[in-house]
């Protein structure tokens, strides 16, 4: 039997989606029911107006409103982390605070994107939210999108701060996630649905996965045989998961299009994606539906 890490908002997390009505209006009843369905699943926490969440196009009330409803369904059955992040230290500051009052555990934000700043700013950028609110935090390392690298050295001098506690990491760098764990306390979470056990077996806190809204005891059995010692067993359900993350995260098609696609085959709560993303078309759809029914039938 191993002995996991540290992992401060649970182990199994899906990077939600947010549902929305066929208007394009946020789905209330539909974002509960879909919160249920995912702690009943084995979600140990739901992390909200992540980029599966559709942050860029939420306002920040449908942000708040989105906490407080999720809340009120899963109750304290699972952690509840907000994304933050913006471009904007104040704003993201503002969406941390609303989100504490709206009932979120924890906090996710990535690096400021866009303008790229120096290591420097990034750090002070964290600290100043860190210090702003009372919530833990994690970080968020995802280069490709942002422009801007967290970089290791920087993510060991931010891990000292009392409340940044987690990092989910999309940075696609094995070796220095290697160097911030040997050096740090701080939790890693996979940000890569084809990672989950990679990291999870080189001390890794567990994974926040896209693909689990739509598949969440799947992934939960790989951390659950490794935790059992059975690691031919978590390796060879990782390997079934495979077709279906690459079709879900590696066809072109962004996350949020492909798992809200499959969701909405399967009548789950899911709806429109938000300009200027655009629908999976019906071939996507398709290979998505017949790669779950694959997954679920082995």
């Amino acid at each position: 039997m191993t002995t996991p890490c540290p992992a401060p908002f649970g182990r199994a997390l899906c990077a939600m989606i947010t549902p929305f009505t066929a208007e394009g209006a946020l789905d209330l009843d539909g974002a509960q029911r879909l919160a249920d369905r995912l702690v009943a699943g084995g979600c140990d926490g739901l992390v909200l107006s992540g980029t599966t969440g559709e942050s860029p196009t939420t306002s920040d009330t449908e942000k708040a409103e989105l906490v407080r409803v999720v809340r009120e369904a899963v109750g304290d059955r699972a952690h509840i982390v907000a994304g933050v992040g913006t471009a904007d230290t104040r704003h993201t500051v503002e969406l941390a605070l609303a989100a504490e009052k709206a009932g979120a555990d924890g906090l996710l934000a990535v690096a400021p994107y866009y303008s790229r700043p120096p290591q420097d700013a990034v750090e002070a950028h964290f600290r100043e939210l860190a210090d702003a609110c009372g919530l833990p935090l994690a970080l968020y390392d995802i280069p490709g999108r942002t422009g801007t690298r967290i970089e290791p050295e920087t993510m060991i001098r931010l891990a000292e701060h009392p409340r940044i506690v987690a990092v989910k990491d999309c940075a696609y760098d094995l070796l220095g996630t290697q160097k911030v764990l040997a050096r740090t306390g701080i939790a890693y979470y996979t940000g890569c649905d084809e990672y989950v056990l990679a990291l999870y077996a080189i001390g890794g806190a567990g994974y926040i996965s896209t693909v689990a809204n739509a598949t969440p005891r799947h992934f939960r059995s790989i951390i659950d045989a490794f935790d059992a010692g059975d690691t031919a067993e978590a390796a060879r359900r990782q390997q079934l998961t495979i077709p279906l993350t690459e079709l879900m995260m590696g066809s072109g098609l962004p996350g949020t299009v492909t798992a809200k696609a499959l969701l909405g085959r399967l009548g789950l709560p899911a709806g429109p994606v938000r300009t200027p993303l655009r629908p999976a078309g019906q071939e996507a759809s398709d290979r998505l539906l017949a790669a779950y029914e694959g997954l679920v039938a082995a």
